[in-house]
């Protein structure tokens, strides 16, 4: 599925973000959203969230 549409996303689910220092070399984290942080319907770059842990990023993939 694809994480550049907020609807495709839900808080519960598992994700691979991409962080913000992990931008140029594309290292993904995986973990389970907490808050839709993207209030627009789109985004190019993927739609931003906050995970359990804490750490935010932008969904590459949606697992």
């Amino acid at each position: 599925m694809n994480g550049t549409l907020r609807v495709n996303i839900k808080p519960g689910q598992r994700v691979a973000i991409v962080q913000k220092q992990d931008q140029r070399s594309g290292a993904l984290t995986e973990g389970i959203v907490k808050d839709i942080l993207t209030n627009s319907p789109t985004h190019p770059h993927g739609i931003k969230v906050r995970l359990d842990n804490g750490i935010v990023g932008r969904v590459k993939k949606i697992l």
